[in-house]
């Protein structure tokens, strides 16, 4: 028995699925969803080993591509649209690749097919060294965070991962063992089938470096009718620039 995402629905209509990239969840696209729930139906999924999904030792994008499409089967939707940030724009890519598509148009945020260089290695050291036995209250862990990483954004961002149960006990809601030991498969390319023809909108983040004019080239060269657009933001082009992003979607899907 394949277990089962955790998801949360909005709206009605045409369904578009969002895919929250790493160490996120469903929650962070939450006001997002809401906006765009006003014309579609948005349903935003936590991938597995974030959020509140499932647990498991085995993590690429082949698997999430899976899931992804076993998820679609399993709502029993067989025409829609997508939105993948970052990782889950990885997922999307490498579902575009694998499966006959039930996908009509996709949204790609942020990110390029090709492999990274490892840039969350210091986010998941500190979220590994900070002992949570010894957190008494949330403030706590923001300072530990604070001393290592020194951004507020990215401390925040990954605050919300951290769960605390009725007995006041800290945990993390992502699977950080897994993840930091198959990051390397997070950073990883895409390698896709072959040319992917369904319209695909490519959405970067020009404060960002995760799409470069090469990858542009690469894009044109495995997308047959993609585009890319530049909004001003960072690499969380969702939570900095939503009015312009909800614009640039509602008008993709048109």
């Amino acid at each position: 028995m394949h277990n089962k995402l955790n998801y949360k629905e909005y709206g009605d209509g045409y369904p578009i699925i969002i895919l929250h990239g790493f160490l996120g969840m469903l929650d962070n696209w939450h006001s997002f969803s809401r906006k765009l729930s006003e014309d579609y139906r948005v349903i935003s999924i936590d991938q597995r080993n974030h959020g509140k999904s499932f647990h498991s030792e085995d993590f690429d994008y082949k698997i999430l591509a899976k899931d992804l499409h076993q998820f679609l089967q399993q709502m029993e939707i067989d025409k829609c649209g997508i939105i993948g940030h970052s990782m889950g724009g990885k997922t999307v890519m490498q579902y575009l690749s694998d499966y006959n598509s039930i996908i009509e148009k996709a949204v790609i945020v942020d990110i390029a097919p090709r492999a990274y260089d490892g840039g969350h290695q210091n986010i998941l050291d500190a979220l590994t060294d900070l002992d949570l036995s010894l957190i008494e209250k949330r403030s706590d862990a923001q300072d530990f965070l604070m001393q290592r990483l020194g951004n507020t954004g990215v401390v925040q961002f990954l605050l919300k991962n951290l769960n605390r149960d009725t007995d006041g006990n800290y945990s993390w809601k992502a699977n950080l063992e897994v993840l930091y030991d198959n990051y390397e498969n997070v950073s990883a390319g895409i390698t896709l089938n072959e040319k992917v023809t369904v319209p695909s909108l490519f959405v970067r983040g020009t404060q960002s470096n995760y799409i470069t004019k090469e990858d542009e080239k690469e894009i044109s060269k495995s997308f047959s009718q993609a585009d890319v657009i530049d909004i001003d933001a960072g690499h969380w082009v969702h939570s900095e620039q939503p009015k312009l992003l909800l614009e640039a979607v509602r008008n993709f899907f048109l």
